[in-house]
């Protein structure tokens, strides 16, 4: 996350993304010189960004259509609060979904025990 910090509120608002992948096809791939390079030549800029209060949902949404595995998170006043990976996302859920599998099971043991 390239941030711009905001000198009245000493708040810092997202600017910018600067990815491993940006590095890759923007540098490696090319072949440049990093030394030769700023950070705001290689980031994407004026990054799509989700409100605090947004729905999961929504972001998964934002982040499908835009093709970007992380979101930066703002607040009111358009300051950042964090960053939303999917990575994350998939981990909620994934332990959710094991949750669902373990109250299955636990199911039809009772149901299993109580039938004999």
């Amino acid at each position: 996350m390239v941030i711009e910090p905001e000198v009245v509120n000493t708040e810092a608002r997202p600017i910018g993304v600067l990815t491993d992948r940006d590095i890759v096809v923007s540098v490696v791939a090319r072949e440049t010189d990093p030394r030769t390079l700023r950070v705001g030549d290689v980031m994407t800029q004026q990054p799509i960004v989700i409100s605090e209060e947004a729905s999961v949902e929504t972001a998964l949404e934002q982040m499908s259509r835009s093709g970007v595995r992380r979101l930066p998170v703002v607040g009111r006043r358009g300051e950042l609060i964090g960053v939303l990976s999917l990575d994350e996302v998939l981990g909620v859920i994934a332990a959710e979904m094991q949750n669902v599998s373990g109250s299955l099971r636990n199911e039809r043991q009772i149901e299993g025990a109580v039938r004999r």
